[in-house]
Parts: structure tokens; sequence; C-alpha cells
């Protein structure tokens, strides 16, 4: 056996971060979702496919609470980097309205046509765009959150030193990307060891933040807990403002959910932070 990572061979390591083989029923949430997503996108005021760059997928979807100069939270799309997209996700915008918060919702070029530096940097072009645009829209530009689900999580952690940021909520992330660079989900990303370091979270903790709530799942993978509580010690250890939310008995996908749900655990998380 080579250990390759914490004394994973490449089986190991490849079913370590497999959340769709982990989850019997991943399939059918997916089909669930796609179906919460189209009802909100048909019964909730929203503007669409509003484009924030010069890339096929640099759009933004805006649902708007109806309230003058509400809070607005930016939501970053999971699939490690390489696969769904902002309508798939619609749905999550449930329990943000609830709170009075408008919800944008981004897509972002997908690997393997963009590397992961492109990727990061398109979603800070969607929060500047965001940030520019946001009080034409019926937002308030001094209250601008931002949260994302798996790689949405980590690139909610690249994003949340911006200047813009009110605070963040980052689900189910990956903030330290060396296993990956090691396993089944690079054939697509091509992380080499520099890129991995500089997209890595963990390894570039800000001087100063927003506040930032992580939060995982009880009965997600090991490796997901693992890097979500390593993660949060740090950055508490680095002085910087936060806290760790659990998630007892959810896994990769129901996680998500309690952003959802208006009285979803992370929706009562995210109204404390807003302010």
């Amino acid at each position: 056996m080579t250990n390759l990572y914490r004394g994973m061979d490449r089986a190991a390591l490849d079913a370590a971060y497999n959340n769709g083989a982990a989850v019997a029923d991943s399939d059918a949430f997916i089909t669930k979702w796609e179906q919460r997503s189209a009802a909100i996108r048909a019964e909730r005021p929203c503007r669409l496919d509003l484009r924030y760059g010069d890339a096929p997928r640099n759009r933004l979807d805006f649902f708007a609470v109806g309230e003058r100069r509400a809070p607005t939270l930016l939501f970053i799309h999971g699939g490690y980097w390489q696969g769904r997209a902002k309508e798939l996700f619609s749905f999550v915008a449930e329990g943000p309205l609830a709170l009075g918060m408008n919800v944008a919702l981004i897509s972002y070029t997908l690997a393997p046509e963009a590397r992961l530096d492109r990727i990061v940097g398109e979603c800070r072009q969607a929060l500047s765009w965001l940030a520019a645009h946001i009080a034409e829209l019926g937002g308030d530009p001094a209250r601008l959150y931002v949260a994302g689900w798996s790689a949405g999580g980590h690139l909610t952690a690249m994003l949340i030193e911006e200047a813009a940021i009110k605070g963040g909520l980052a689900i189910s992330g990956i903030y330290d990307l060396e296993p990956i660079r090691l396993n089944y989900l690079n054939d697509k990303l091509r992380l080499d060891e520099a890129e991995a370091q500089r997209n890595s979270p963990l390894l570039h903790l800000p001087a100063h933040a927003a506040p930032l709530l992580v939060t995982v799942g009880g009965d997600e993978l090991p490796e997901l807990r693992r890097q979500s509580e390593a993660y949060h010690a740090a950055w508490r250890s680095h002085g910087l403002p936060g806290m760790f939310v659990p998630l007892p008995g959810r896994h990769h996908y129901t996680a998500v959910e309690e952003l959802a749900r208006p009285d979803g655990t992370l929706t009562r998380a995210l109204a404390n932070l807003v302010t």
C-alpha cells in the first residue's frame, strides 16, 4: 500500500472524499432539489441570469425579498468545482428569504475548462459585481454576506476577507486542498502543489476578516468533518471572529437543507450573524 495522505492509499483517499457514494440515495436528493428549485423560480420574484462577467457561466440569479435596503446573501454552489450550477440550488433561498434577506446565487466556469485560480477569481468578480449593483437591486451595500456548500464552502472561505463581506457561512467545505490534489478529483482540477497551496484557506488565514460560521454534518465523511473542525480551530486560534455550528445527524446533502428551511439550524445561525 502506498501512503499518499494520512495513512491512506489512492483507493482509500478517493473514498474519503466521495460524497455521492457515501450517501446511498444522493441522486434522489438532486432530483428533489431540481423540483424545489424550479418551483421557487416560478413562484418568487426573481431576476435570472444577470451577467457579472464575460464567460458563459458568469451569471447570477437574484431573489428579492421585497424590502428596501435588505441584507443580501451571496450563495456559491457545490459540485467539487467541476459540476452543478446555480439553478439546482434556488431552493436554498427559501431560508434566507424568510429572514428578510435577498439571495443571489452564482454559477462559475467549471473544471476542466477552468483551473481553480480562475474559479476563485470569477467568484471574486461576482462579489464585486454584486457589491456595485446591490443598491439598484434593492439591497443594502453595507450588509452583504456570503455562504456556500461543499466546493462553495471552500470558495466562501476564499472570499471571506473581502472588504465587501459582512459575514460568512461555510457549509461542508474543503479548506486544505492537498488531499484533493492526490485523489480522483484532480483528474479534472489538474492542481499542482503550488496551486493547491495558494487556494487552501487553512494555509492563508487573513489578518482581519468578517465573522465566519463553519459547519459540517455529524454524519458526513470523516475527512469532511476533520477539514471543517481543523479550519475552524485554526481560524479561532488566529484570533478571528466566528463559531462552529454542529449539525448532528446530518450528512452531506441534508446539511445544506438546514439553510433552505426557514426554521433550519443554519437559517437560525445566519439570523444571529446578520446585523
